[in-house]
C-alpha cells in the first residue's frame, strides 16, 4: 500500500509539472517625454537643452533631433559628430538655446559619440552605419 501512494505521488508530480507553463513577466520602465530643445539636448542627465552648434546634421532625420540617452533614436552602430566646445563638461558657459531658433546650418565638429554618452574614436564617419 505505502508503494502505490508513492506510485500516485510521482504521478500526480509529473502531471502537475507538465501542465504548468512558464510565467513570462514584463517590466516597464517609465522615463517620459524626451526634453523640448531646438537643438537637441545632452547624452547625460539632467538632460539639459543643447546649445546651438553643438550636433551634427547626422543628429537630425528630417529637422528632428534622433535624440540621445534614453531617448535615443538613431540606428545600431550609430554615431555623430558634436562640437564638444558647446559642452559644459568641457567649459562651456556660453548661452543656451532659445525656442524659435533658426537652424544651424555650418557646423563644424571636433568630436563623435554615439547617442548614449559615448565619446567614438577615430575612424568613424558619422551618420548612419
Amino acid at each position: 500500500m505505502h508503494h502505490r501512494k508513492l506510485f500516485l505521488l510521482a504521478i500526480l508530480t509529473v502531471a502537475m509539472l507538465s501542465v504548468l507553463r512558464p510565467v513570462s513577466a514584463e517590466v516597464a520602465i517609465n522615463i517620459g517625454v524626451p526634453p523640448t530643445c531646438p537643438y537637441g539636448y545632452f547624452d547625460y542627465a539632467p538632460y539639459n537643452c543643447a546649445p546651438y552648434g553643438y550636433y551634427g546634421p547626422e543628429w537630425f532625420s528630417g529637422g528632428v533631433f534622433i535624440g540621445v540617452g534614453p531617448w535615443f533614436h538613431g540606428s545600431q552602430g550609430f554615431y555623430g559628430h558634436v562640437d564638444n566646445r558647446f559642452d559644459p563638461n568641457h567649459g562651456y558657459r556660453g548661452p543656451l538655446p532659445e525656442h524659435g531658433d533658426r537652424a544651424f546650418n555650418h557646423f563644424h565638429g571636433n568630436e563623435i559619440r554615439d547617442g548614449r554618452g559615448h565619446v567614438g574614436g577615430g575612424g568613424h564617419g558619422g551618420g548612419h552605419r
